[in-house]
């Protein structure tokens, strides 16, 4: 039976939507920008796209598609599109969301108008002997002029995890992992896939102890990357043993989920109480229910003591020591 689990795309684009600032790194290193981490990241709506799908005869037809990619950082706009196979409708897709970003921030008077362009770039997830090493718009013009509007793409199989880990560039380890998708699928030897996930656990861990990751950011990561392996195993023996090396299992996102959980227990307990107040209040401690849980598994998969665990969830949340072992009982894992 086929399993019904997100592909390339649509992982990229949550991870877009819920964890934009990790996008700031990826900037920085395609388009040689240097923004700070912290920096303001807007994502703007866009109408639509055009995208090359077969009919059923063989023949090609252009059709109209929606999409939210465009990314806005201080006066500059940014298009990073993530491609998983050859699509021969790249290229007017990119002119397409250069003038939706046209209509946006053009600017005219009396018989002037200025059209800026976006920076893009493509993001290849796999690479075939047909994947191009640039993606170029020519603009031809009646009167014979010409220009040419072009950009290098990314393709993934040609970084190594160490450069990713180095140039902190989380949103591609996911998709790293596509490179051994022959593999995975074929059921044959996965030992490399099993040691650069066991990297990228690693590093991922290190810096989120070094406060370089939230704890949002780390436990999506980890079930973004099992989401794409379950993409590809579509419940093959090499599933389970891959999936377990990250911990967890394929969520809505897991700290939406943990959080979403937290509010609804607050909420009951505030209609429970009867009044406005106590709603509030729930909804609050709910929040703070689900951090902690979050706080408490990661603790305990890195393998911190109590001790450790009830200082970090007073530090991170700002509770008492006694409502920290209060969370601390009710989430952690028991230990004999």
């Amino acid at each position: 039976m086929q399993k019904k689990t997100p592909d390339y795309d649509n992982v990229f684009k949550t991870m877009k939507s819920k964890h934009k600032r990790l996008f700031i790194s990826v900037i920085n290193d395609v388009f040689e920008k240097e923004y700070p981490l912290d920096t303001k990241v807007e994502i703007l709506p866009s109408e639509g796209y055009l995208t090359e799908s077969e009919t059923a005869d063989g023949s090609k037809e252009i059709e109209e598609q929606i999409s939210d990619f465009l990314i806005k950082i201080g006066s500059e706009v940014y298009v990073l599109e993530c491609q998983s196979y050859d699509d021969g409708s790249m290229a007017i897709r990119i002119a397409e969301y250069a003038f939706i970003v046209a209509r946006q921030f053009a600017t005219w008077d009396i018989g002037h108008a200025t059209i800026p362009m976006p920076r893009f770039s493509i993001i290849y997830v796999k690479r075939t002997e047909r994947t191009p090493k640039t993606t170029k718009i020519t603009f031809t013009f009646p009167d014979g002029q010409e220009v040419n509007y072009e950009s290098t793409n990314v393709i993934l199989e040609e970084f190594t995890k160490e450069y990713i880990v180095e140039k902190k560039l989380f949103p591609y380890i996911p998709f790293y992992i596509a490179r051994y998708e022959k593999d995975m699928i074929s059921e044959g030897c996965i030992e490399n896939a099993e040691r650069d996930l066991e990297y990228f656990r690693n590093e991922l861990v290190r810096l989120y102890e070094a406060e370089e990751l939230t704890d949002y950011e780390l436990i999506d990561l980890k079930g973004f990357i099992n989401t794409i392996i379950t993409h590809i195993t579509n419940g093959n023996k090499n599933e389970e043993r891959l999936v377990s090396i990250m911990g967890g299992k394929v969520i809505e996102t897991e700290s939406e989920r943990l959080i979403r959980q937290g509010i609804s227990q607050g909420i009951s307990q505030g209609i429970s109480q009867g009044i406005s107040q106590g709603i509030s209040q729930g909804i609050s401690q709910g929040i703070s229910q689900g951090k902690a849980q979050l706080l408490i598994e990661l603790g305990q998969e890195e393998g911190l003591d109590d001790a450790a665990l009830l200082k970090r969830i007073q530090e991170r949340i700002g509770v008492s020591l006694e409502q920290a072992a209060a969370y601390l009982e009710q989430y952690g894992k028991q230990t004999v």
